[in-house]
């Protein structure tokens, strides 16, 4: 397996970072269009408008577990265990981060986002053992 496949979910994620940073733009712009907030608002932003308050808790969801994502990926490179069991878990991983985000920015039914994000943990959790498994 050519060890650098392992930065193509790293990429699918820093994509799907991307999109919401431009999500969070356009809802906070068509709310201050809307007059339901103003641009001084966002100075020191601590009342988000409800047109983008999920965009932005999504967004800052993404710092947190993927955070732990990128580095398991990393790691896999670094000690050359990158295969494809590892590839086919990030992507799993993305996948699920993807879903959680659909479902988080749209209706956020914690129905069914918790299982997005159990699937997400559980699937990064695997990782994590698995790269522990290679450097033993």
């Amino acid at each position: 397996m050519n060890q650098v496949a392992i930065f193509w979910p790293m990429i699918a994620h820093a994509v799907l970072v991307f999109g919401i940073y431009f999500l969070m733009f356009f809802r906070r712009k068509a709310a201050v269009q809307a007059g339901s907030t103003t641009v001084s608002q966002f100075r020191e932003n601590t009342k988000e408008p409800p047109e983008s308050l999920f965009v932005r808790n999504n967004l800052a969801n993404q710092f947190e577990l993927p955070v732990l994502f990128h580095v398991v990926c990393l790691a896999l490179y670094a000690v050359q265990a990158v295969d494809v069991v590892a590839v086919v878990l990030s992507w799993l991983f993305v996948a699920s981060r993807y879903i959680h985000a659909f479902i988080h920015m749209t209706s956020n039914r914690i129905r069914y986002r918790q299982p997005a994000f159990s699937a997400g943990f559980l699937i990064l959790g695997i990782l994590w053992v698995w790269l522990a498994i290679a450097i033993l």
